[in-house]
């Protein structure tokens, strides 16, 4: 038996199943770049970047050494009552880069759901107002506040509600698929009826406090909004009074090209919030906002034992510094507009691959049963994701049948061309109907 499957027999024994979504029996070893090597000594292509944490590779020389660094002088002393000098460092960098050309206040927490949380304490806080509203098909943790906001799977909200009370949802402005699953998109004025509706009749717009967003939903499909629509949102949001918040988690510090995906669009949020690769894959999260708002609440509203670590905040530091030094944001870009061109000619070629779409190197790939009435088929999807395994490669599909290409920034070119090598190859092997070995029983979302 490979040390792999010992392992995981192992973990089963102890480890509760609902902290994982299964795919592939990969038992990681160490990994380095874009690289993973598992226990067994196989080699993969990460184009998932744990679940995109690893903007900037696996162990990466610079980073690996401030976290020593900072690990022999003191782990950590809570910022909740003490000062280090990290913390400050990283605050005027953060608030640097974040959108918005306003005086900032940053707070930090551990991972995204709790970041995500405190949107919603600071917008009630500021506003005086209860009501939040964010998407169907949106992810925003794992929290009790973050699920209230999320939209994207029963099995994160049944067996244990009600969750939080003030909560609604509105559609996604995806510009592939329409409302309901439609094969037409809608226009901007069409996504925004919902909420118009919703004002007029059951949700007082004077009683809302902040619009939730992710400007590429990410574990949605990786679905790009139709063009316009959150300038328009900001516009109704501004006429009566509520704030925009956005959940940059997945998509933010260099996955899209940019410092923020906001940067891709003309509307600035009022609050935002980082995490995931923020530290390069160490626990870490942050919500940057306007000062007034950041200032609405006295601790010890928003604060945590172990935020700001200062081996995190080093991480942190090393992670941006990284990016600029190495120029990852253009190499975002670049490296996204190689693999596109690339992609984008199999939506003629494959009667499978219905959609291809995305920004900088977070791309999704849908994967369909009919192109006309863009039938989405979970099945192939994850029998490509087999494929692709089996022959070294690490892809996922979320909203059941969206290929996530999300690898590290530093992926070389090399590596990209063998990916898409064996994403093609998986597509000519299943439209010859020759993936039917594979069993997707119990896999996925």
């Amino acid at each position: 038996m490979s040390k792999a499957k010992n392992l995981i027999n192992e973990d089963e024994k102890y480890f509760a199943k609902s902290g994982r979504i299964k795919y592939y029996p990969l038992a990681i070893d160490y990994g380095y770049g874009a690289t993973l090597v598992d226990v067994d000594g196989k080699e993969y292509i990460d184009l998932l970047s744990s679940a995109s944490s690893q903007n900037v590779g696996h162990a990466p020389k610079k980073v690996t050494d401030a976290i020593k660094k900072q690990a022999e002088k003191f782990v950590h002393y809570t910022p909740a009552y003490m000062y280090h000098e990290p913390l400050v460092r990283l605050s005027k960098k953060i608030c640097e880069i974040a959108p918005g050309d306003f005086e900032k206040r940053v707070t930090f927490g551990l991972t995204g759901s709790d970041a995500n949380d405190g949107i919603i304490k600071f917008a009630r806080a500021y506003t005086g107002r209860p009501y939040m509203i964010s998407f169907t098909n949106a992810y925003h943790g794992s929290t009790f506040g973050a699920l209230s906001m999320s939209a994207i799977s029963l099995n994160m909200r049944k067996h244990y509600g009600p969750l939080l009370n003030g909560f609604y949802h509105i559609p996604f402005p995806d510009k592939y698929r329409g409302m309901f699953e439609q094969s037409t998109s809608n226009t901007v004025e069409e996504y925004l009826a919902p909420l118009k509706e919703m004002f007029a009749k059951y949700v007082p717009a004077e009683e809302v406090a902040c619009i939730v967003v992710e400007t590429i939903q990410g574990d949605g499909g990786l679905l790009e909004p139709v063009s316009g629509y959150f300038e328009a949102l900001q516009d109704l949001c501004h006429q009566h009074g509520i704030l925009i918040a956005v959940d940059d988690i997945q998509q933010g510090l260099g996955r899209t090209g940019r410092w923020s995906s906001v940067d891709h669009f003309n509307f600035t949020p009022d609050l935002i919030t980082f995490g995931k690769s923020l530290a390069g894959g160490l626990p870490m999260s942050a919500l940057v906002g306007r000062k007034e708002i950041m200032e609405s609440l006295e601790a010890p509203a928003h604060l945590f034992t172990t935020g700001a670590n200062p081996v995190s905040c080093e991480a942190a530091l090393a992670t941006l510094e990284m990016i600029e030094e190495e120029d990852l944001l253009t190499a975002a870009t670049e490296k996204g507009n190689y693999v596109r061109q690339r992609m984008n000619q199999w939506m003629t070629q494959f009667e499978s691959v219905g959609d291809v779409r995305g920004v900088g190197l977070s791309i999704g790939i849908d994967i369909v049963s009919d192109k006309e009435i863009k039938t989405r088929d979970s099945e192939a999807a994850l029998k490509i994701c087999n494929y692709c395994f089996e022959h070294g490669v690490v892809i996922i599909a979320v909203a059941g049948n969206v290929l996530r290409f999300q690898p590290p920034l530093v992926i070389t070119y090399e590596q990209l061309d063998t990916a898409l090598d064996t994403i093609e190859n998986a597509l000519k092997a299943l439209e010859k109907g020759n993936l039917d070995q594979y069993e997707i029983t119990g896999q996925g979302w």
